[in-house]
């Protein structure tokens, strides 16, 4: 924070004013640069003849790009708000320490998924950057205490006035850059009114308003620097506004805690979010408890109300985290540990932190006095600590939820608690990395030949889409078949997961079938005519395989008018025809009109 006198006033000389400013608009200058040349090589400076990106040095190498871009994006926000406020030495440390720990989270992500996954630039999985983001923060605002007041854990006041203001300041530094961007293009739009169309084509250059916008970012930083008395304005009316909201909070989470007798959980439980859900009510009351709280002075103590509501918002924390323990526990005990239970399992243990300092801070006065809520400071700093820690470790090999959950799924299913025809051989193929492929290679070598048989058949699925999903209970579809007192297909009818179409087809009137020999090979194909379509199947050696749907043209009054496809087959009134413009071959791959059928009827 920039150092003031007694009325508010910045204090630092005009001299050392520039040098920090200076200082702050090179970074920003750095990372637009940096960032255009990185956004450019992902995007290719031409496509190929095929028509694909590509891509240039170091985009074509994800092991490397992904690091870049987040140390990038991420490393300069918090060297601007380091200038000015920590020490030289401390600042090029912890800068050093921040990239490093950012090229290493990067790395890791990538190195922990598969080579199909990292396809497309950033080549990073979205959990990370918003965990990287709150961990940075959280950590650069453990160590700007520390230096400021020389010592290891700094006094719980500086914790709360750097942290909040650099809370406001972000956010309003952020505003500014959208602003200045709307503003941007609000005037290429008037220029180009006129026939001057030059800047509307500087704004879509990378090159051009990548740095800009970076530039406007580190300007908004130092001016709201300038007068921390204003920010701190600006915090105080944020604070007091989100405080009174505590009372709203508490009331709703009491009076949902005090309806689960009556309700039972069961209704919580199958919404399939309850942990999610109740985590989400404890964060939000642990945020409006600090923000009536405030630095825990004296002078700034909120009124008699809040200070009864903190108290009971404190206790409330305590049953919401023991709701997501119980919801996570299930879970995870009916079908094992995943990626997301991990990570909730995570944030559990940071909870459980708060409820217990939160809970101890809110009853210990009774019975031992003591200054109001104090244990809440203490707690904050451990648990900021400690969120720090988890999310390192959820990142990085340390903790792998992907390799972690791959691991105790494999054990379930080699222990007999999973039967083979219902473990999720889709997971390990396509949603847990390199973790999950080693380990469906390891188990086409299983001595148990239907776990050998399933995760060779899943080992060579390419779309994850079209795989079956086992985890599912398998739907036996009802039809009804024309012309009536006819059979449906051969082999038609048979318990299939979900995701395959027939799986639509659960109860009487849903589906209509018949067969209709549309190619002339000789073999009809099934047609299962639903509300809205004609689904195709095609009789293989793996048994009757999806082709793909015919959708009637939705003309004129639209869904009004269309007709229903169940009712036309019972009508006899389904039919092939021959399209009135053929497909075309370009190079290799075939070419449909994706006009057809039309609505005048030309077709």
């Amino acid at each position: 924070m920039t150092p003031t006198d007694d009325h508010g006033r910045n204090s630092l000389s005009e001299h050392s004013w520039g040098a920090t400013g200076a200082a702050r608009l090179a970074v920003g200058l750095v990372q637009g640069l940096l960032l255009a040349w990185l956004i450019h090589a992902a995007s290719g400076a031409a496509p190929a003849a095929n028509g694909e990106v590509v891509r240039q040095w170091p985009a074509t190498q994800p092991h490397l790009y992904g690091p870049l871009i987040l140390v990038a994006a991420y490393l300069p926000p918090v060297l601007l708000a380091g200038i000015g406020r920590l020490r030289l030495m401390t600042l090029l440390a912890w800068g050093v320490g921040a990239g490093l720990l950012l090229a290493f989270l990067g790395w890791s992500d990538i190195a922990r998924q598969s080579v199909t996954e990292t396809h497309n630039p950033p080549f990073l999985d979205f959990p990370l950057l918003p965990f990287a983001a709150a961990a940075l923060f959280i950590g650069h605002h453990l160590i700007l205490p520390a230096d400021r007041e020389r010592r290891l854990i700094a006094a719980f006041p500086t914790y709360f006035d750097t942290a909040w203001l650099a809370g406001v300041q972000l956010a309003l530094s952020l505003g500014f850059t959208l602003a200045f961007w709307l503003l941007l293009n609000l005037g290429a739009a008037l220029f180009g009114l006129i026939g001057i169309k030059q800047l509307n084509d500087l704004l879509q250059e990378t090159w051009f308003i990548v740095p800009l916008l970076s530039v406007a970012f580190a300007l908004a930083v130092q001016l709201t620097d300038v007068r921390p008395g204003l920010i701190r304005g600006v915090r105080t009316v944020a604070l007091m506004l989100l405080s009174w909201l505590l009372l709203v909070m508490t009331v709703l989470v009491g009076g949902f805690l005090a309806a689960l007798p009556f309700t039972g959980m069961e209704g919580l439980w199958s919404t399939g979010s309850a942990t999610a859900l109740v985590l989400a009510a404890a964060g939000a009351l642990i945020i409006l408890i600090n923000t009536a709280y405030q630095d825990g002075l004296p002078d700034n103590r909120p009124p008699a109300v809040l200070r009864a509501a903190v108290r009971v918002a404190a206790v409330l924390v305590t049953p919401l985290v023991g709701i997501a323990i119980w919801g996570l526990s299930l879970r995870i005990g009916q079908y094992g540990p995943t990626p997301d239970r991990i990570i909730a399992a995570a944030c559990i243990v940071v909870g459980v932190v708060y409820a217990a300092g939160y809970g101890w801070g809110a009853l210990s006065p009774f019975w031992r006095g003591g200054d109001w809520m104090k244990p809440l400071e203490r707690t904050n700093v451990f648990a900021a600590v400690l969120t720090v820690l988890v999310i390192v470790c959820l990142f990085t090999p340390i903790a792998d939820p992907a390799r972690l959950s791959v691991a105790s799924q494999v054990a379930r299913l080699n222990a007999g608690k999973v039967a083979p025809d219902r473990f999720d051989y889709r997971f390990l193929r396509f949603d847990s990395g390199r973790a999950g492929e080693a380990a469906l290679a390891r188990l086409t070598r299983s001595d148990d030949a239907e776990i050998a048989r399933r995760a060779r058949e899943m080992q060579a699925e390419t779309n994850r889409y079209s795989a079956p999903d086992t985890t599912l209970p398998a739907v036996t579809p009802v039809f009804e078949v024309y012309p009536l007192g006819s059979a449906a297909p051969e082999g038609l009818i048979a318990p299939v997961m979900v995701g395959d179409p027939r799986a639509a087809c659960v109860k009487a009137g849903d589906c209509v079938v018949t067969q209709i020999d549309l190619n002339g090979d000789g073999a009809p194909e099934a047609l299962i005519a639903t509300a809205h379509s004609v689904e195709m199947f095609q009789k293989t050696d793996k048994g009757w395989t999806s082709r793909g749907a015919f959708r009637p043209a939705v003309c004129g009054d639209g869904a009004r008018n269309a007709a229903d496809p169940r009712q036309m087959m019972r009508d006899g009134r389904i039919a092939a025809r021959e399209p009135m413009w053929p497909d075309l071959s370009i190079g290799d791959s075939p070419a449909r009109l994706d006009r057809w059928p039309y609505c005048d009827g030309q077709s």
